[in-house]
């Protein structure tokens, strides 16, 4: 089993860059692909990206590829999401998410088996 707590979720302006950490406790992390959704006020759940479990594959939303990077660090049992500059429509609770299963097939909510409870990002114009 995993138990996964996001953090770095917050207030930001247009344009800003913020980075939003997952920390994994449990066992075999490194087995896990991982990825983050978001939901917005008054919206469905949507995929944002995902990570194998050795990183060396990730997928991400078409609309936010070039401004969000997923990452990991095993050892740390980490997982990172970097989003660079900003929108307000980036406004959303990002949940931390994880399956033993391919990155590919993390793109839906369905094959999620853990998830964290969420950080409130707020981005305002």
């Amino acid at each position: 089993q995993l138990q996964l707590v996001e953090t770095g979720g917050g207030p930001a302006q247009a344009g800003d860059s913020l980075t939003l950490s997952c920390e994994a406790s449990g066992s075999a992390f490194s087995s896990y692909a991982m990825a983050w959704f978001r939901q917005a006020p008054g919206r469905e759940r949507e995929f944002v990206a995902s990570i194998s479990w050795s990183g060396e594959t990730t997928y991400y939303a078409d609309s936010l590829k070039g401004r969000f990077t997923i990452s990991r660090e095993n050892a740390k049992k980490m997982v990172y999401l970097r989003m660079n500059a900003l929108k307000p429509e980036d406004t959303a609770v990002y949940s931390c998410a994880a399956a033993l299963a391919f990155a590919a097939r993390l793109r839906v909510d369905s094959s999620v088996e853990y998830w964290g409870q969420g950080t409130q990002v707020t981005v305002s114009s």
